[in-house]
Parts: structure tokens; sequence; C-alpha cells
């Protein structure tokens, strides 16, 4: 099934779209379109309300409508067949996504590709901890498929204070989120399945469901929250077996969902009888205020699966995450993961015990850390950078940065020559889109940030002044469009 977008969903993704840069309203109009598309909120494939509907609704003659799809056309952002309407597309036909930014890198590069935080001595002394309890579990066979009894017991509390009661047989232990993604879907999906996602998202996510034989189904992200009618669109038309959502500190806008919208989604997950997957990673990484409780506290159905990790809050190269679900499902996933593994080294879960039921108060020391450094990121982006645009995040671990022209695979092509390393838009997108964004993060310290952002700010100039200070008029866009 081909999927499309109501007019009242296109009209408020268009917001103001007159008016702003002037001109004739039928370039305003194909500007704030192909805005769109660029931008991910109007994903690739997607058709578009009628020109005699899209009139209506914008209050503007068909004439206006007509000549703008018609610019779109030529400009091969619409591709438009008799009986089928107009779909978006890109000009180049881009689909590929920039590889992952993979290996060490070379001395003296700051590393502004990857957003998490280094160990603190706090993760030091629960490997000590576990290394003194490790001798009692050494007489058994040392294969825990589901996990330790005592850390499943620890993560079903963490969502009990939540505000979502959980007993340990609905935990199953992992070798982090990505991993529990991995295996719902071998056991949730089969190829060819659609698989709804937030657009941008987790760039891993979307690798693990091209793994998978699987189809990505973006829905964009409006300027604020989540668009749950857009949501609600995509489950009617695609049938999707899954969706994933980040609620919690979304990676990488760092927008929480609000409680309201968290109801929504789960009572829409019950209403379409479609699984949504939660991945609470940057939970614990709050900074303006805690998130509200876990989506699966809306949850009435079971069809709500969270995913949590501790790689995120404490340390990376700590490898446990964990699945929070229904009984019947986590057995399921235990089967599924026989095939794979035979579970969670002890002495990580034994480490992970130690942190979660008490971190020492160091959750709370890297909060006020990371506050700090989220400030002065988005201070430096100013100062250096002053025609990109940066909004404070709610938490997480990145700012999510706005560049005045679709130059982001072109900058991080570049960023390296000057020594510091960016993960370029489209990384976080499907079919090319986010050209104009790059993610930030703010997880090193101030000095080190600092570096980052004067070198970042000399590859930026040596794109040269087209892609500096160019005014982001329609023609700009159009020539930007083709060159990049």
């Amino acid at each position: 099934m081909i999927r499309s977008i109501g007019t009242a969903s296109l009209v408020r993704q268009l917001g103001l779209w007159r008016g702003q840069a002037g001109g004739a309203a039928y370039r305003q109009l194909a500007d704030g379109v192909r805005l769109l598309i660029l931008d991910g909120r109007l994903p690739i494939g997607v058709r578009i309300p009628g020109e005699r509907d899209l009139a209506a609704a914008l209050d503007v003659s068909r004439t206006t409508v007509t000549a703008a799809f018609a610019q779109l056309r030529e400009e091969g952002y619409l591709d438009s067949r008799q009986g089928s309407g107009s779909r978006t597309s890109l000009p180049d036909r881009r689909a590929d996504r920039p590889p992952a930014e993979t290996g060490e890198v070379e001395p003296g590069i700051v590393d502004l590709a990857v957003a998490a935080l280094p160990a603190t001595e706090t993760v030091h002394h629960a490997y000590r901890s576990a290394l003194a309890s490790l001798p009692r579990h050494l007489p058994g066979h040392g294969y825990e498929r589901v996990g330790l009894d005592a850390l499943r017991a620890v993560i079903a509390e963490r969502y009990t204070r939540r505000g979502c009661p959980t007993v340990p047989e609905q935990i199953l232990v992992t070798h982090g989120a990505l991993h529990g993604f991995g295996l719902l879907l071998r056991l949730l999906v089969g190829p060819g399945d659609r698989v709804v996602v937030d657009h941008p998202t987790y760039p891993h996510a979307i690798d693990a469901i091209h793994q998978a034989s699987c189809r990505a189904v973006p829905v964009g992200l409006p300027g604020r929250g989540w668009d749950v009618e857009a949501i609600e669109a995509a489950f009617r038309q695609t049938g999707p077996r899954l969706a994933y959502l980040q609620p919690d500190f979304h990676n990488p806008t760092g927008r929480c969902m609000d409680e309201e919208t968290r109801a929504r989604i789960a009572d829409l997950a019950a209403r379409t009888r479609t699984t949504i997957v939660a991945d609470e990673t940057m939970v614990d990484l709050w900074i303006d205020g805690p998130p509200p409780a876990s989506l699966a506290a809306h949850d009435r159905a079971g069809r709500v699966v969270t995913l949590g990790s501790t790689g995120k809050s404490f340390w990376g190269g700590l490898r446990v995450g964990w699945m929070r679900a229904e009984p019947r499902l986590i057995e399921g996933a235990a089967r599924v993961r026989a095939a794979l593994d035979l579970g969670t080294p002890i002495l990580e879960q034994l480490a992970a015990t130690v942190l979660l039921a008490d971190d020492g108060g160091d959750l709370d020391r890297r909060r006020t850390a990371v506050r700090a450094q989220r400030t002065a990121l988005a201070a430096l982006v100013e100062a250096h950078l002053p025609d990109w645009t940066v909004a404070l995040p709610q938490g997480g671990l990145s700012l999510w940065a706005e560049l005045p022209v679709p130059a982001s695979t072109a900058l991080a092509a570049t960023s390296e020559l000057h020594g510091v390393r960016i993960g370029a838009g489209p990384r976080f997108g499907v079919d090319g889109s986010f050209e104009r964004f790059v993610r930030l993060p703010f997880a090193l310290p101030g000095d080190l940030l600092e570096a980052a952002i004067v070198r970042l700010s000399r590859a930026w100039n040596a794109l040269g002044p087209g892609a500096r200070a160019m005014r982001q008029d329609g023609a700009t866009r159009q020539a930007l469009a083709q060159l990049y």
C-alpha cells in the first residue's frame, strides 16, 4: 500500500510557509514543501494531497498549488503519475545512508561522532564488588539465558519506582539495548515486514531493521513532540509489525515525550495490535527535569516492550541491557536467543547489579556535568558558527544542529581533515534526509568541546562562502540541492 499524508497533517507541517521570504506564493509553497522533504519531516515516496484539497486547506487558488507542484516536479522533488497522484522524491534519488563512523580516530582528532560518557570511579568500584561476589557463582554453569535473578529484580524495581509496576519475570537481560532490539526483530518480524520509526532516529536501529530484511517506515518528527496522527496513519497504511520509538530524550534531538502523548501511543498500539518498542537508553540523562512514567505504564494490552541499557548511564564498555515485556514474550525472546548466545557474562551482570541498586550519586553528578557541557557547547556554536541553529535538548547527550544549507555530508567529509570527526545528518535518517543537520554530542569535557567547535568552524569555512552565508531563499535551496 502506498503511504499518504493527510491534508491537515501537511498544512500543520508547512506552518507559516507564506510571507517569510517574499516572492510569488507558488514559489513560497514549493520552498516549504521542498524543505520538509530535505529535512526528513516529509518522507520519500509519500503521496501528498491533491491540488484541489490542498488549495482549499491553504486558502489559495488552485493555480498557485498547480504551479508549486510543477516546480517541484521539475526539480525532482515530486513524482507524479496519472491516476496515482504525486509522491515525494529526491532529485538525484539519494537513498544511501552514510556508513557508520567506525574505527579509531587518528591521534589528535577530536571525536564528535560518538555520544557516550567515559566511565567514572563508581564503575571501577562496581567491578571490584562484582569480582568479590563472583566466587559464589563459579560452582554453577554460568549460562543465564534470562539473566541473574538479583539483576532482574533490581531492574524491575527501577520500573516500579517510575510508575510502571514490574516483576522480575518481565525482564530479560541482554548485551545492550540494540541486542534486545535484534532479538525482537528475529522474534516478531520477517523479511519484507515494515517497522515504523520516528524520523530522525538512532542510526543503528535503522541498520538492524535493514539487516533483518525489513523496511523502515519513517514518520517525521514535527517542530515539537511527536505527531500521533501521522504515526496512526503510518500504522493504518503500512500495517507494520513493530514501531521503534525513543520517548525518553530521543537520539539525536534530545526531546522527551509528554505523558499525554505516551498514553495516546499506548492506546494506538492496543487498537491496532501493533507492538511498540520503546528505547529508554537515555532515560537517566535528564537535564531540565526527570521524564514522565515509562510509556509501558500506559500499556493495558501488553503491546509495549521497553529497552534499557547501562551504556549511556554508566559506561559503553559495560555491555549490559534489558528488555521489559510480558512474560510470554520474554520467554519467546529467550528461545530466540539460544541460537545466538547463551547469556550475558556473569561478571558484567554483577557489576550492573551494584550500579543499578546504588550508583552512589554518580548519576546526579553526571547530570550536573552534562548540563554544564550542554550550555558550553551551545555557547560555542553560537560564537563560532553563528549561522547554525540549535535548540537546547531536554536531556540526552547531543545537540541536533541545523545548518543554513544542506551541506552535512560535505562537512563531515571535510571536518576530519581539520581535526574533528562528526556524524552527518543523513546517518540518522532514511532515504538521504537531514542534509541540513549534524549531531553534536556534548559528552566531552569543555576544553575538548572548544577545540572541536573551533576546528569544525574551520571546516565549515573551508566549504566556501556559499555554504557559510547564503540566504535561505528558494533559488539558493534549489542550487544547493543540485550541488550537494
